[in-house]
């Protein structure tokens, strides 16, 4: 592998994986695959009070059900364990008391109430934004304000604290994103944000600069939400002393609803009708259960080639690829800046394709798995005869079933409107005359069944029209359907007769 290109992956388990989350993921799978590198999941733990139990073990088998396991990870180790972050809180002190002997952060032991007090009279002063500053820092309880023995004696008195850095007020903090150019923010406008908690767990700002420094992160690709937080990062590499092997960032557009009109939410999935979780996942606190893409029938292959088009193009109109076509192909550069609308009917469209590409083996084992908890037999002409007749009317799976299951089980009801309007004793003496004239057939099949079907019908002077809704009805229950003769070819002659038999005497009492 070649070690100068390594990327992570570092949620937080807090819930359940967004399918936003997925996609970060993804990209940063793709790049490291292309270059040869290290792709690591890294667990973001650092907020105990927010974890949820069973929220990494999940984000573990959405990575897997994917097909974009880690190289490195708690469950598959590596040279830079342990790899969830309230297991290194020991690492994170230490660089916070290097930041605090060289002056580059403070200790500021200002409590909620002290803490509301300034934001309120900021507020009333009209000051838009209500910051632990440069301006504010001097009138609060911190190391910069206070005498050092009174900082000591709190200190040994056991008050609680944080560890603020030091922002550097009259200075241009600016860096490269690989996706967005030159971003460039002043100091005046960036508060001095808590990098150590009082319990001596990081904030996710100091924990993640000092793992991917340590890990040896060569490029952090991460969602749009980190944007305003990366001149922090990029002063904390530099404090640090780490400026000169400081990755390069790239940060990800948001996925925006359907009507473009703001971010993706778990509501907005939930309104429209379809998943936003990779897995289905049963929130513990609320015991809500949320459906996952997996569960209602989306294929990984089809998702994760939905999610990599999501926001990035490959610079032709080709949309089908295989995961090794993806690294081939994928690049930072054709990641584009503005929001990816979220089409679900393009996810459907997608796993509509690599289910027709699935085997006949395949597809067939669905069939039999229906039929054998129906108790019915199998038939491996019929089975293959039925997705043949409907694999290009399916988006999912279950489709397979749902859409043929009327060649292996008679119709237990029927359109009674369609009935009411197509059926009277004409149409019934003719199908039962078309019925019995299939014994004189050369052979039983879809262009005998038409040709002796059209032969009736023009000694009728009749149309189409006036019998196939009444036939399709008899035979599978429902006006629409697929190809009739087909159908009827692969019912069988005795079958066809049979549900012709049962619907003309059915329909004739009515």
């Amino acid at each position: 592998m070649n070690s100068n290109v390594r990327v992570r992956f570092a949620p937080s388990p807090t819930g359940a994986l967004h399918i936003g989350g997925l996609r970060t993921a993804l990209y940063n799978y793709l790049y490291a695959k292309q270059k040869d590198g290290v792709f690591i999941l890294r667990i973001e733990d650092t907020d105990q009070s927010r974890l949820v139990p069973g929220a990494e073990a999940y984000i573990v088998e959405a990575l897997e059900w994917l097909g974009i396991a880690p190289d490195e990870s708690s469950q598959r180790g590596g040279p830079h364990t342990p790899y969830r972050q309230s297991e290194r809180a020991a690492i994170y002190q230490q660089y916070a008391q290097q930041l605090l002997d060289e002056g580059k952060a403070y200790y500021a032991f200002d409590t909620a109430e002290e803490l509301d007090a300034m934001r309120q009279r900021l507020k009333e002063a009209k000051v838009a934004n209500q910051q632990y500053n440069s301006v504010t820092r001097v009138s609060m309880r911190n190391s910069l304000s206070l005498p050092e023995s009174e900082v000591k004696k709190l200190i040994a008195e056991g008050v609680p604290y944080v560890v603020r850095i030091k922002i550097p007020p009259k200075e241009e903090i600016r860096f490269e994103d690989l996706i967005r150019g030159w971003v460039k923010v002043h100091g005046s406008t960036l508060d001095d944000k808590v990098i150590l908690k009082s319990g001596g767990l990081p904030t996710y700002h100091l924990a993640n600069v000092v793992d991917d420094h340590l890990m040896g992160i060569s490029h952090v690709i991460r969602g749009e939400e980190w944007l305003p937080s990366a001149p922090l990062h990029v002063l904390l590499y530099r404090y640090l002393g780490w400026s000169e092997e400081m990755p390069a960032f790239a940060h990800l557009p948001l996925i925006l609803k359907p009507d473009g009109n703001g971010k993706l939410s778990k509501r907005d999935a939930d309104r429209l009708g379809f998943p936003i979780f990779p897995l289905n996942w049963s929130d513990p606190k609320s015991g809500e259960t949320s459906e996952g893409f997996r569960e209602r029938g989306y294929l990984p292959e089809a998702m994760l080639n939905f999610l990599a088009l999501l926001g990035w193009n490959p610079g032709n109109d080709s949309e089908l690829f295989s995961v090794n076509e993806l690294v081939a192909s994928f690049s930072l550069e054709r990641i584009v800046k503005s929001g990816a609308k979220f089409d679900i009917a393009k996810a459907q469209w997608f796993n509509q394709q690599y289910l027709r590409q699935k085997s006949p083996e395949e597809l067939q084992a669905v069939i039999e798995e229906h039929l054998a908890g129906a108790g019915i037999p199998i038939n491996d002409q019929k089975i293959s005869g039925a997705i043949n007749l409907v694999k290009d009317r399916i988006s999912f799976s279950e489709d397979l079933w749902n859409e043929s299951k009327f060649l292996f089980l008679p119709p237990s009801e029927y359109d009674m409107a369609v009935i009411q309007k197509k059926w009277d004793q004409e149409t019934a003496l003719f199908l039962e005359n078309y019925s019995e004239k299939f014994s004189s057939l050369e052979s039983y099949s879809k262009e005998t069944l038409h040709d002796l079907l059209k032969e009736q019908l023009e000694k009728a002077a009749w149309g189409f029209g006036k019998v196939m809704p009444a036939l399709r009805i008899a035979l599978t229950g429902v006006a629409k359907g697929p190809d009739l003769m087909e159908t009827m070819e692969i019912l069988g002659q005795s079958e066809t007769q049979s549900r012709i038999a049962v619907a003309i005497k059915k329909f004739n009492s009515i």
